[in-house]
Order: C-alpha cells, then sequence, then structure tokens
C-alpha cells in the first residue's frame, strides 16, 4: 500500500472512516428521513432500508456524506467557512447522555431481531466492535441523531480500525476499503489541511494553558462592588445626619475547590472599606447597607479571610463545615428572592434576609436534608470559636443554633418555618434597643439568650417574585441589675419584577425593622414609636459581568422616635463579576 495512503490513514481520522461507517450508520438510524424524524417503522425490510441508505452514502458526482467534494484548491472563504463550521459543531450536544462502548449488540436491550437495521447493527459491533450505546443500555435507534453522537461513533470506529491496521489483521479490511478510504482522503484534502493547523494551534494552546494553569482543582471567583452613598435627613439622637458623600468597594475573591465533583471548599479573601452609616451619621443599625462592615464598624483596605468553609454530601444529606465567618445562608434557604448577599438584590442589611438569620454566624457546622417537597437545615454557630478563653470558644461564647423546615408544595413557592437560640447575638438591624448586644453599654454590649420564631414566604413565578416574613424574637438580658425580657418584633413584604436585559429587575422592600415593643422594665427598654423601612432599586445588567444599581432607603422615624426626623440613604452600586 502506498506511503500517502499509510500517511493519510494516520493524519484525518474522523473523515477517513465516514464513508465505510456513514453508509452503515446511516442504514442503522434509517436514510435521512430516519435521522431527521423519530418516526421510523421498526418492521422495515433490511433490502428496503438498504436502498433508502444508498443515496445517503454516495452520488452520481461522488462521495456527499460529509461534505461537498471539492476539485480545485479550497479558497479562503472556502477555508473560513470550514472553520466556521467547526466552531458551530463543537458549541452543539453537550447534554448528559453520555455513551458507552458495547462489543455484542445483545447488549442493547432495545434492538430486537426483527429490527430492520438488526443486520447492519449487528456488523458494526461483531466486525468492527465500534457501536456506542446509552449508560441504561439502550441504542435508541429512532430518535434524531446529533452530530456530536455521530462523531462518537466515527471515533470508536476509526479507533477499532487503527487497530486492525496496526495489527495487519485479514478478512477484515480488504482491497475495496482501503480504496474507498484513500479516494476520501484525496477528495477532503482541503479540509484535512484546515483541520491539521487547527489541531497543531490547539496543541500549542493546550501546553501553554496546561504550564501555566493555577490548579486543576481550584477556580476562581471574583465580585467587586463600587459603591456611591449619601445619608439625608435625620439620625437617632435627634440631629441631622450630617452625611458626606461615602465612596468604597467591597471586593470578593472567592476560591472554589472541588476534590471529588461533589464536594467543595471555599476560600474567600475580602476587602472592604465602606463605614456603616450606624457609626458615622445616622447612629442606628437601621438602613444599614448590607455591602458594607457590620453595625457601627469602620472599614479599611485590610485583605482578610472572609469566608472558609467545605461542603460535602454525607447520605442524603449535605454537610458544610465552617471555620470563619460563616453565616446561615452558607447551609440554609433564607427564602426571599431579593437575598443577593449585597452583591445583587436588596440594597439593605434588612431587606436582603430576614433578620433571625443575622443571629447565626461564625465557626461551626451547618447541614440540610432536602426531600423534594420539604426540606430540612440545622446548623449550630459561634462567633468566638477560635478563641480558647473564658465565655468564648466553641461552646462557652456568643452562638446561633438554628432548625428550619421549608415546605415547597408546587414549583416557585417556598415556605419557611425558622427557630434560633441564640446567646450573646443579635438581629444587626433594627433600633439600638432591638440590637442590645451591638448597640446598648459598648464595647462588649449586654448579655442576651434569644429565642427568635420566624416565618418567611417567597413565590417566583420566572418572570416576577415575591414575598416577606414576620418575626418574633424573646431576647432575656441576663446582666446582674438588669435582668429581663425583651419582645421584638419584625416584619417585611418584597416585590421583584424582571424588566430590562436579563438579569435585571425592580425591587421594593416595605417592612418594620425590629422594635421592641413589650419589657420586663416598665417600659424603659421599649421602643417609643414605629419607624418604616422602605428600599426601592433597579438593578440594570449592563453586560453579563458588570450591573448597576441605583436605589434609595427611606427610614420613617428612625430608631422607632417619631421624635427624629425621617433619612434617606440613597446609593449607586455597581457589581463587576469575573
Amino acid at each position: 500500500m502506498s506511503k500517502v495512503l499509510w500517511n493519510s490513514l494516520l493524519v484525518s481520522p474522523a473523515v477517513l472512516t465516514s464513508a465505510l461507517v456513514g453508509a452503515a450508520l446511516a442504514s442503522v438510524v434509517g436514510a435521512p428521513s430516519a435521522i431527521a424524524s423519530e418516526t421510523q417503522t421498526e418492521s422495515m425490510p433490511v433490502a428496503q432500508a438498504n436502498e433508502l441508505a444508498a443515496p445517503t452514502a454516495f452520488s452520481a458526482g461522488g462521495f456527499n456524506l460529509i461534505a461537498q467534494v471539492q476539485q480545485d484548491p479550497p479558497s479562503a472563504t472556502e477555508t473560513a467557512n470550514v472553520l466556521q463550521q467547526l466552531n458551530q459543531y463543537s458549541r452543539e450536544g453537550g447534554g448528559t447522555n453520555n455513551i458507552a462502548q458495547v462489543t455484542s449488540v445483545s447488549q442493547l436491550r432495545d434492538v430486537q431481531p426483527t429490527d430492520w437495521a438488526f443486520q447492519a447493527l449487528q456488523s458494526l459491533v461483531e466486525r468492527y466492535r465500534c457501536i456506542a450505546g446509552y449508560p441504561d443500555g439502550t441504542f435508541r435507534g429512532n430518535r434524531a441523531l446529533t452530530r456530536y453522537e455521530f462523531a462518537a461513533g466515527l471515533n470508536a470506529c476509526l479507533e477499532r480500525i487503527n487497530e486492525i491496521i496496526a495489527a495487519q489483521l485479514e478478512g477484515i479490511l480488504n482491497r475495496d476499503d482501503l480504496l474507498t478510504l484513500q479516494r476520501l482522503t484525496e477528495e477532503f484534502a482541503a479540509e484535512l489541511a484546515t483541520l491539521r493547523g487547527r489541531v497543531d494551534a490547539l496543541e500549542v494552546r493546550v501546553a501553554e494553558i496546561e504550564s501555566n494553569q493555577f490548579s486543576t482543582t481550584t477556580k476562581l471567583f471574583g465580585e467587586s462592588i463600587f459603591a456611591l452613598s449619601l445619608a439625608e435627613g435625620g439620625n437617632s439622637v435627634g440631629a441631622e445626619t450630617d452625611s458626606g458623600v461615602q465612596f468604597g468597594t467591597r471586593t470578593r475573591l472567592n476560591f472554589d475547590t472541588s476534590f471529588t465533583g461533589r464536594d467543595l471548599l471555599r476560600t474567600r479573601l475580602q476587602i472592604n472599606n465602606l463605614d456603616a452609616f450606624s457609626g458615622t451619621n445616622t447612629f442606628t443599625p437601621e438602613g444599614d447597607l448590607k455591602f458594607g462592615v457590620d453595625p457601627y464598624q469602620a472599614g479599611d483596605t485590610t485583605v482578610r479571610l472572609d469566608t472558609l468553609l467545605y461542603s460535602t454530601t454525607v447520605g442524603p444529606a449535605n454537610v458544610v463545615f465552617m471555620a470563619n465567618a460563616g453565616a446561615a445562608d452558607d447551609f440554609a434557604s433564607t427564602i426571599t428572592p431579593l437575598d443577593g448577599d449585597g452583591g445583587s438584590g436588596a440594597l439593605s442589611r434588612f431587606g436582603t434576609r430576614a433578620p433571625i438569620y443575622n443571629l447565626v454566624r461564625g465557626a461551626g457546622i451547618g447541614l440540610t436534608f432536602d426531600a423534594g417537597p420539604a426540606e430540612v437545615s440545622l446548623g449550630y454557630l459561634a462567633e468566638n470559636a477560635s478563641t480558647p478563653t473564658r465565655r468564648n470558644g466553641l461552646t462557652n461564647g456568643p452562638y446561633g443554633a438554628l432548625a428550619q423546615l421549608v415546605f415547597k408544595p408546587v414549583t416557585g413557592l417556598q415556605l419557611g418555618l425558622t427557630y434560633v437560640n441564640a446567646y450573646r447575638t443579635d438581629m444587626q438591624t433594627g433600633s439600638q434597643l432591638a440590637t442590645p448586644v451591638s448597640s446598648l453599654a459598648p464595647p462588649d454590649g449586654l448579655t442576651t439568650i434569644s429565642n427568635a420564631y420566624g416565618v418567611q414566604l417567597g413565590y417566583d413565578t420566572g418572570a416576577f417574585a415575591f414575598g416577606g416574613w414576620a418575626g418574633y424574637t424573646n431576647a432575656r438580658i441576663l446582666d446582674q441589675g438588669l435582668k429581663g425580657d425583651l419582645g421584638i418584633w419584625n416584619w417585611a413584604v418584597n416585590l421583584a419584577v424582571n424588566a430590562g436585559p436579563p438579569g435585571s429587575q425592580f425591587g421594593l422592600i416595605v417592612g418594620m425593622e425590629p422594635q421592641v415593643n413589650s419589657d420586663d422594665f416598665n417600659g424603659a427598654l421599649e421602643d417609643p414609636d414605629r419607624s418604616l423601612h422602605v428600599e426601592g432599586f433597579y438593578q440594570y445588567q449592563l453586560t453579563e459581568n458588570i450591573a448597576i444599581t441605583p436605589g434609595f432607603i427611606w427610614l420613617t422615624a428612625p430608631d422607632h422616635n417619631d421624635l427624629n426626623d425621617d433619612v434617606v440613604i440613597g446609593t449607586i452600586r455597581t457589581t463587576f463579576r469575573f
């Protein structure tokens, strides 16, 4: 056999075997009508099938299985068209129906000896051993054939033909078969040259990527928020906010690592230099921005380990181990449709999720069991777990323990019932009296043990979503000389409407941030009035990676006190994701 023929066999796998395998595959799938339709009659005689298949593989002018024969060298335009088709093919398919090699036609449980294509299928399996079936043991001969599936069949046959040639086996490939391959090589010489150059270029790129890749198990995801904010109006001490324009950032880098494909090790680094309004202007946790630092805190440009967690499946449950800065949303559903953790959705901490979830933060463990129509979540987090001193550590310091049951009766609807038991932590939103740990008697605040109860609702139709929550917290103060209970209520309703480019939405939140409306101190620690939280925004998805969100937060009677003038916090949040 000529040297040209052997070289051609090694150069172009899929094209060289197309004529040999194409006719057989065409007969297997039932000619053009069978490829395009799933209604082919399985009782068609083999002879009739061969008559239908022949025009598919051959024509009077030559072989038309893959492309029109090129009589002259291809032009630059034709070469570009070939590349365009290759790119198109590479983007198609991608389904989950992976194929598996079979060595006997009996392994295909949906293929019977009475099927009209049985003999052709048997020949490909037993003579060439190059038919791939689906993992469930079926061939699915009546369904449409994708290009990826066809390529998989060609690839399997190619490998077998290479084995035959290498072993120089007789009686399998005859002279006519090799002549057919030689004719295809000559007719598709231009396409082969294009493919050869493309493969060479890809090999160079792959080698460069492999030599410079960061990790085979870790991916980097980044989010950077540029925020422009201003608070105008009254504050919680009866004065004006005297606010300047705030401009800063919260930037996060997530290193997501998977060792098995079903687990996740997340390492997050964060910079946040956005001071809390509660510590500079409003002097109340009401209205604090979610993408700013915690209440009464000041931001800086220090890079910190913000989150370190490992999530994996244990039996039917998903278990999350949080070594640093864990939160309830790391293992439990917060249900509200506007929870974007500051980078998207609601602007304020109160509007992002129900305040009951803020009682649970720190290091610990959480698990979720999703049974379809119902979901159960349990978790325990300690705020100072890494500090081995008195009144700190995993069990003796501030902690939050959560139990939640979520019902999902229909698609898009969630109804949650949540209970939290917490020690020396509070909800980080609401009035100063409703956040006694962070707001009262600084720097350590009051010592409380809380039992909090919440009900949450969320319904997403696709075009719009709405939800809300109501919560009650009984916070018992344990300090000497000031022992007693506080009754704290909060509620909210929210609405999100998709409008504009994909990912864009209008958002509206109306509610009452946590308010103390009963106490054991003859009203001394009750909030005198009621404040409303009104928040609106429009998140405009400028590109796939950039979103611009202007919005406002309006607080009537800040800190639940009518003596304080209303305050409006305006902000423009620009979120970059990469």
